[in-house]
């Protein structure tokens, strides 16, 4: 979500005066993770100068912010994730081949929410209570129709797309009980 003429600062961090608007010294999200995990979401994104950087950064073990003369050695774990195919993306040349094989230690691939239908009451009921205890509603109840018209959906915008129908429906419905009349599904991005 980070701007693409602000990625580079906000993971390797830039010196005062570096550019116009450093005022101050800043420290990349990659230092600040000093020890720990970073949680690199949506990698494919990166546009590919980024990407080379990033590849650097991850086998030197060093960063060096923008304006800097010197580099910091970093100890961080990554984790990265995207929606996109990366080796349709390397093949493409829209990532690098290199960055993708330094990345591709474990993979997890986990399915759409479409083929993992029977996890959607679970999920459904869990995104309901978080929606309640955020806006100080009391405990509220899924009719039994809506998990047969949650499960007949395709879910494009996965997860998140469930997420926001069950606030949705929390903010459309009276009283403790959420039906199907309260279920307002996105219409189909292509």
């Amino acid at each position: 979500s980070i701007p693409a003429t602000l990625i580079e600062s906000e993971l390797f961090g830039h010196e005062k005066g570096a550019f116009t608007g450093a005022t101050t010294t800043k420290e990349g999200l990659l230092e600040s993770a000093q020890g720990g995990t970073i949680f690199l979401d949506e990698i494919g994104e990166l546009p590919l100068a980024t990407q080379a950087k990033l590849l650097r950064a991850i086998e030197s073990r060093e960063v060096r912010r923008i304006g800097a003369v010197r580099s910091a050695t970093i100890d961080v774990r990554f984790i990265a994730a995207t929606n996109r195919d990366l080796p349709t993306e390397v093949a493409a040349k829209r990532f690098r081949h290199d960055l993708y094989f330094r990345l591709d230690g474990i993979t997890l691939l986990i399915p759409p929410l479409r083929e993992r239908t029977a996890r959607l009451p679970m999920l459904a009921t869990r995104f309901l209570e978080q929606a309640c205890t955020a806006r100080g509603r009391g405990t509220m109840q899924l009719e039994p129709d809506v998990f047969a018209a949650l499960q007949a959906y395709d879910w494009p915008g996965n997860v998140r797309e469930l997420k926001a129908v069950i606030e949705r429906a929390l903010l459309l419905a009276r009283g403790n009980q959420i039906g199907v009349r309260h279920l307002a599904f996105s219409p189909r991005v292509n």
